[in-house]
């Protein structure tokens, strides 16, 4: 099974009549109703970091894995429209994971939660293998913004860049020279920033959202299967940051490609009728199903794939499936 089905059989499990529980298995993040008569929900959700899976030491520092560690874990409660509240940490350290290292491991994650205004405030240790951080983060809000909302003439809004931490792990793993156009490329791999404001602005007006963890052509594709809708994206829109042009050309990679099926973003997207503040529109929701590119020549179907921790063999370098590949623009 990939990644996709054993959700849905763990979700079948797992799932019960259990009071107090909003959303439950399928979402960013789980939301639990407020037990002390305020309008407010909880929003919790939890994100792993495995080494050879999602990075490699060789790649980035200490600090940088703590800082990304709990930022990847607070962009789940961002997609919910929350503000992230307090984080718990629980490490598996392999024999030599010094204490060095595990202090700018929890440096890292102190930074990343001062700037969230999220501290670490538990966790665990653990002896192990492999080395992994399970970061579990907690945050409020009144209106939890959900993957299967999408209404059929909202357009799709995005904020924050895509493909542009693909393109700086593949610099990293090709060893390029760390030239200006491979600078922001680079940071953004290494140091992501959950976009707690954003997803605050979009809460009040988005209809459904989520954050690009996986592909933008994936993550897109929850939306559109939850809501039951089609959306079709704009590859002018798509193309128009000049950021991910020069990192692709540096690369010669292609654009489209980096922008469809980079993952690690942690980007925003968002369905709604109004426009989004902060947010560009990269568009539309129409009825129907499944994925739609629509460009100079047309329009035609895009498989929503993405990372599947599953379905390739794991590996720090398979986010983005040779097999996904379009033949758009090559930057």
């Amino acid at each position: 099974m990939d990644e996709a089905a054993r959700i849905a059989l763990l979700r079948h499990l797992f799932e019960a009549e259990a009071p107090g529980i909003d959303v439950g298995i399928g979402d960013d993040a789980a939301v639990l109703a407020p037990v002390d008569g305020s309008c407010h929900r909880l929003v919790w959700t939890i994100d792993e970091q495995v080494e050879a899976v999602h990075f490699r030491r060789d790649l980035l520092s200490w600090h940088d894995l703590g800082w990304r560690s709990l930022m990847a874990a607070a962009s789940d409660v961002a997609a919910m429209g929350a503000v992230p509240w307090c984080a718990l940490s629980a490490m598996v350290l392999p024999s030599d994971v010094d204490d060095a290292a595990l202090e700018q491991i929890g440096l890292g994650q102190r930074d990343a939660g001062r700037i969230l205004s999220a501290p670490v405030v538990g966790g665990n240790l653990a002896r192990g293998g492999a080395l992994s951080i399970a970061t579990t983060v907690l945050g409020t809000c009144e209106r939890p913004v959900q993957r299967s909302g999408a209404r059929v003439g909202d357009g799709l809004w995005l904020a924050g860049k895509l493909g542009i931490a693909r393109a700086g792990l593949e610099a990293l793993l090709r060893a390029e020279p760390e030239g200006a156009a491979l600078a922001p490329a680079l940071a953004a791999w290494r140091t992501p920033r959950a976009l707690i404001a954003e997803g605050c602005a979009m809460a009040p007006c988005a209809h459904a959202a989520i954050d690009v963890s996986d592909g933008l052509a994936c993550d897109v594709g929850h939306i559109a299967q939850a809501s039951g809708v089609a959306i079709v994206l704009d590859e002018e829109a798509l193309l128009a940051d000049s950021t991910l042009c020069e990192a692709a050309r540096a690369l010669r990679e292609s654009a489209l490609d980096l922008a469809l099926f980079g993952g690690e973003d942690y980007a925003l997207v968002a369905a709604s009728c109004v426009d989004v503040p902060g947010f560009r529109c990269i568009g539309t929701v129409r009825a129907g199903s499944g994925l739609v590119m629509r460009g100079p020549t047309g329009e035609r179907a895009i498989e929503p794939i993405g990372f599947d921790h599953f379905r390739v063999k794991p590996g720090v370098t398979d986010r983005r499936p040779e097999a996904s590949r379009s033949s758009g623009d090559r930057g």
